[in-house]
């Protein structure tokens, strides 16, 4: 059995890895949310952005991409997808089952938001814009990770209307 990793943000358009396969997926119960302030990767302890992280919604759905890792990368993969996804354990790792687009059952990986850590956050869609439109962190600004996965969501056929509207109220922010 080899290892799958769960995409529904940032691992959309930088896995870290060349998976030997990936497959459009969706995972129920869970939806895409930008509910993670970022202080280290797309923000600061100062100003903090958010990124997204998958949050519990019983009868949602979040569609991605299920990649499968190499085996003989598996170790290594993991080790590095730890490292960058953990880094302050806002995140928890969990097994979860998706159901590809041809109606393949995998079990993969996933990164999923620790609702009782302090990074764990609910604004409205402005407060979301203004957030995301000044932070910057170590991994770069936090508009870029927002268009790169509009992007590849928009690339795989999926509209998010929530990530539609921030990214034209972001993008009209920073225009000024």
């Amino acid at each position: 059995m080899s290892l799958w990793v769960f995409g529904y943000g940032s691992l959309l358009w930088d896995p870290g890895f060349t998976p030997v396969r990936q497959v459009k997926a969706r995972l129920h119960d869970y939806h895409r949310s930008f509910c993670m302030l970022s202080i280290h990767h797309r923000g600061s302890e100062a100003e903090p952005g958010l990124v997204l992280a998958l949050d519990k919604d019983p009868g949602g759905q979040c569609t991605g991409i299920a990649f499968q890792v190499a085996q003989d990368e598996e170790e290594s993969v993991l080790a590095s997808l730890r490292e960058r996804e953990l880094i302050s354990s806002a995140y928890y790792e969990d097994h979860v089952n998706l159901v590809s687009d041809a109606g393949e059952d995998i079990e993969a990986l996933a990164y999923i938001i620790n609702r009782d850590h302090r990074q764990y956050c609910q604004f409205d869609l402005e407060k979301q814009a203004q957030m995301i439109a000044h932070a910057v962190g170590g991994r770069g600004p936090n508009t870029e990770y927002l268009y790169n996965t509009t992007a590849h969501l928009a690339e795989m056929g999926i509209r998010d209307d929530d990530m539609a509207w921030l990214t034209e109220r972001v993008r009209a922010l920073t225009a000024t």
